[in-house]
């Protein structure tokens, strides 16, 4: 598929990486914002939207939930990026050069060990591809940048060091968004995402996951989140193995429309080969 991909962070981020990952024949659009994705694949600007929605190690991102209902988007795919922390310097440096490395604050946490064993001082940066091409900028081979390898190609670094991060399978999900939704059959295993909120009867939410149980469908994920600024609208967020018209998922959906005051399906998509 040609065009572009919309993704939030500098060109050389991770979610740059993944854009090439999952659709190597688009142009990757860089945006500031997971709004700005969000409204530039909804006005035009791009065909595709790239979003992350959680890490191995950290667990979801942050608004990213609440934000895909009101989207007006809708999931056709998902991604999982094999997240490596490497050391980036400028061209000619050695790892005893650096004294001082830039990165978001999560990459910090997620190589501790290396930064600890050589001593570096350590920088939070708003974006780990803006670590590095800061790096460049400043030309100082004291001066390091914690990022994906495609941030060192983008902004001419070298790689001193590569996959310094503490856990072995530190990893992201992302969601590819569409203006359309794609529900035909892709493959055998298919996800499907979907937001629901329960009726204010007693046991709503344990009536409502019957269905699942009595028909055999795995539900993946199940996270809750407020709604409207109050205590009492709770919305929860949903993935399930299956696709709508499988017999058992169809039977399970049909039954939580009982118990629900509120039932969105926001996409029908492959689930990724990296899916554990």
């Amino acid at each position: 598929m040609s065009g572009r991909i919309a993704f939030q962070g500098e060109p050389g981020a991770y979610m740059h990486q993944a854009c090439r990952q999952s659709r190597p024949l688009m142009e990757a659009l860089p945006c500031a914002s997971f709004e700005e994705v969000i409204e530039t694949v909804r006005q035009g600007g791009a065909e595709l939207g790239m979003l992350a929605v959680e890490n191995s190690t950290y667990g979801r991102i942050a608004d990213v939930h609440t934000l895909l209902p009101q989207s007006g988007l809708f999931i056709v795919d998902e991604s999982f990026v094999r997240v490596h922390v490497n050391l980036l310097a400028v061209k000619g440096a050695q790892i005893g050069d650096v004294k001082r490395v830039r990165a978001m604050s999560i990459l910090h946490g997620q190589a501790r060990e290396f930064i600890k064993e050589h001593g570096l001082a350590t920088l939070n940066w708003h974006d780990n591809a803006a670590a590095a091409r800061e790096v460049a900028a400043l030309g100082d081979k004291a001066e390091g940048a914690l990022a994906s390898e495609l941030a060192a190609e983008i902004y001419g670094l070298d790689v001193l060091a590569r996959h310094v991060e503490d856990q072995a399978n530190n990893t992201t999900r992302f969601l590819v968004m569409s203006r359309e939704p794609d529900l035909s059959r892709r493959a055998e295993h298919m996800i499907t995402t979907f937001v629901f909120r329960v009726r204010n009867i007693p046991a709503a939410l344990y009536k409502a996951m019957g269905g699942f149980a009595t028909n055999g469908v795995n539900m993946t994920k199940l996270e809750s989140y407020m709604i409207g600024g109050t205590f009492t609208a709770t919305e929860f967020y949903a993935d399930i193995e299956g696709h709508p018209e499988d017999p058992n998922v169809a039977l399970a959906l049909e039954e939580l429309g009982y118990f629900t005051s509120h039932l969105q399906i926001l996409g029908v998509y492959p689930a990724d080969r990296r899916r554990g």
